[in-house]
């Protein structure tokens, strides 16, 4: 049966090398159970909830790419794309959870008829590839600055006034300011929360290090386990690692579909879909060409299909009550181990399903043991950096206003539109206008009205 379905033979793969594959990759990427509810939490959601439709969400949306596609790739909500739902569109924009969840529904439908008339193909062509990589280096380096925020290792005043900041920087603060009243601090890093999670990124560090696999899903465990003695994790009496979620603490179904077209989200929703456009179809291309699926015309076989099954993720991510689904780049961990076919997926996909029964294990995780797999990530992430051409400078400046605008202007949709706003402007003043697809022009007016409407 597992023949039929997967053509493992073709491959020149085996049941249990698929079986070994999967495990890797849910290893790689079991954090978000813990990462993702401790993000959409800070919104408002019920942590709970999220853990379920986290667990299931992504179980369900792996399930299908192993079934209907054939393709070692695993989904899941997306690191970023969570951080901008909480911090950008909740707690910015003072948007209900309910109603960004609806904003993310709506981009999903968006994101699927722009997959079924292939202009998401259009639009991914249309996007350099250095400004991908900023995008990429700029979402760690947001994701990094969260965990910091959380863990109390760094702290941020957003009270502080232009006029304010200038006397502090210049020496000249007036009553009641001090040279630790700056926009972007040192902690107490020795305040427990702060002291557990520095040991936490210590331990993820050198798990990292010696390349152990599942290093970040050990990390949060391990750094939950240090923080006990600290006080910072709590296990209750009577605790019970495995339970069936009790109905009420599901928050599936309360999406606000209407809120946010009410609302008038256009660039919430612009921006959810942007950003999923073209990092999940770079994630599968790139997974599926690491593992060998490429046919003798040189393109990949069924991947109409694969980037169907990520559009209808997100849309059955929201009504399950979490952000975008994405495909994960761990999903490169198992091709590694030998993983070539859908069945990789599938053992992923049962994994992720059995997880809802270890709820409880999630509400034990303090923000002091997520935050080192949110620094370990950006490290991760950094790393893209080394795709973008810092010696030309209609590179290098939307290139590099691109990654400091997410987190300095506490915004991912800031860096994006910067970026794709100076690319085509550089390249139009220097003579290069031929280097610019006629698709980024379009954009780069969209994102010029986006800027306009906000500033007005």
């Amino acid at each position: 049966m597992l023949e039929r379905l997967f053509r493992l033979k073709d491959v020149q793969s085996d049941v249990r090398t698929e079986v070994i594959a999967g495990l890797s990759t849910f290893m790689a990427m079991a954090y978000i159970l813990f990462v993702n509810p401790s993000i959409l939490g800070i919104a408002g959601a019920p942590r709970d909830g999220v853990f379920f439709a986290t667990a299931v969400g992504a179980g369900l949306a792996t399930l299908a790419m192993g079934l209907f596609v054939n393709y070692p790739i695993a989904l899941a909500p997306g690191m970023g794309l969570n951080a901008f739902y909480t911090f950008t569109v909740v707690l910015g924009m003072g948007v209900p959870w309910q109603t960004a969840l609806g904003a993310v529904f709506i981009s999903g439908i968006i994101f699927l008829i722009l997959t079924v008339t292939r202009v998401r193909q259009m639009i991914v062509e249309a996007i350099p590839p250095q400004l991908k990589s900023a995008i990429t280096v700029g979402i760690g380096l947001f994701i990094t600055l969260v965990g910091l925020k959380l863990s109390g290792i760094m702290t941020i005043n957003l009270s502080l006034t232009p006029e304010t900041l200038k006397a502090v920087v210049s020496g000249n603060g007036t009553a009641g300011t001090t040279p630790l009243d700056t926009a972007i601090a040192m902690g107490d890093i020795f305040a427990p929360d702060a002291l557990v999670a520095i040991l936490g990124i210590i331990l993820t560090g050198i798990l990292m290090a010696l390349r152990v696999r599942g290093a970040v899903l050990l990390g949060i465990l391990g750094t939950m386990v240090i923080g006990i003695p600290f006080g910072v994790t709590t296990v209750p009496s009577g605790f019970s690692p495995v339970a069936i979620p009790h109905a009420d603490q599901l928050i599936v179904g309360q999406l606000d579909i209407l809120g946010a077209l009410e609302m008038g989200l256009l660039t919430v929703i612009f921006t959810f879909t942007f950003v999923e456009l073209f990092d999940s179809l770079g994630t599968i291309v790139g997974t599926a060409q690491r593992a060998g699926l490429i046919d003798k015309t040189g393109s990949f076989p069924r991947i109409g299909r694969a980037l169907t099954v990520d559009a209808a993720a997100v849309t059955g991510g929201a009504i399950l009550g979490t952000s975008t689904i994405t495909a994960y780049i761990e999903s490169a961990t198992g091709v590694a181990a030998g993983g070539r076919t859908g069945l990789t997926a599938a053992v992923v996909g049962i994994l992720f399903l059995l997880a809802t029964f270890f709820a409880p294990v999630a509400g034990l995780i303090p923000d002091a043991a997520t935050a080192p797999a949110l620094v370990i990530v950006g490290v991760l992430m950094m790393a893209a950096v080394k795709g973008i051409d810092f010696d030309d400078f209609t590179v290098a400046l939307p290139a590099f206003l691109t990654i400091i605008l997410m987190p300095f202007t506490y915004s991912i949709a800031n860096g994006v539109s910067a970026g794709l706003l100076l690319f085509p402007l550089l390249k139009l003043v220097t003579g290069r206008a031929k280097e610019v697809h006629w698709l980024l022009w379009i954009l780069a007016l969209v994102v010029l009205a986006r800027f306009i409407w906000l500033l007005a």
